[in-house]
């Protein structure tokens, strides 16, 4: 007999968890023990990605890094970094702009900076308020990716399908207005309390399900 969509989540989770248990710790350490440079190479990554494949993004924050560009590139420096990451021309701005806002007296302050608005979900409004580029999603998955967005939701095309698979929303929705978002992340949350997956652990997991790794 078929599994369900739901004990197929159930079953995957049980042979994933533990592995998508020790992911989480390690954003979570990057928060607590990391570099600044490490904080902003994952807000670089998420400013990448939208659009283009993670793997590629991840690429061109690590060569930014080799070259000595992340800290210190202007946007022809950074755009030389890009490869195959759609709209080069304007991510390696945003990624230049980024640097500069959290910029105090010469040097990257990204955890002083967000600890001042408190709670995760001030800090991603911040982040999309300020940091061009980033939309709900980005921010979101920024903060997860820092320890600091666990419970946040990262709806990106994989995750609302595998939602409307499990029941929780009817369909993908053609656009995502910002309270559309906070309406889906909340029934996201609903469901992953009452089937006792912690959030971070289920969007690791459903990003699993759809492309076989455990990434970012």
């Amino acid at each position: 007999m078929d599994r369900t969509p739901l004990e197929k989540l159930l079953w995957l989770h049980g042979e994933i968890g533990p592995e998508a248990r020790i992911r989480l710790g390690e954003f979570s350490s990057l928060w607590h023990s990391g570099q600044e440079e490490d904080l902003f190479a994952e807000l670089v990554f998420c400013i990448l990605t939208p659009q283009s494949r993670a793997a590629l993004c991840w690429d061109a924050v690590e060569d930014l890094r080799s070259r000595g560009m992340l800290l210190f590139g202007e946007p022809k420096d950074v755009l030389a970094s890009m490869g195959r990451v759609r709209f080069k021309y304007k991510k390696s701005l945003f990624v230049v702009g980024a640097r500069e806002l959290f910029l105090r007296k010469g040097h990257l302050c990204l955890r002083t900076i967000l600890s001042e608005e408190g709670a995760p979900e001030s800090m991603r409004d911040w982040l999309v308020k300020h940091v061009k580029g980033l939309g709900l999603k980005e921010a979101s998955h920024f903060l997860r990716n820092i320890g600091m967005g666990e419970e946040l939701a990262i709806l990106d095309r994989h995750i609302l399908k595998n939602l409307v698979c499990l029941g929780v929303i009817a369909g993908v929705p053609a656009s995502l207005t910002p309270s559309r978002y906070k309406e889906i992340e909340s029934r996201m949350k609903t469901f992953s309390s009452s089937i006792g997956i912690p959030m971070g652990e289920l969007d690791l997991i459903l990003w699993y399900r759809e492309t076989g790794s455990i990434f970012k």
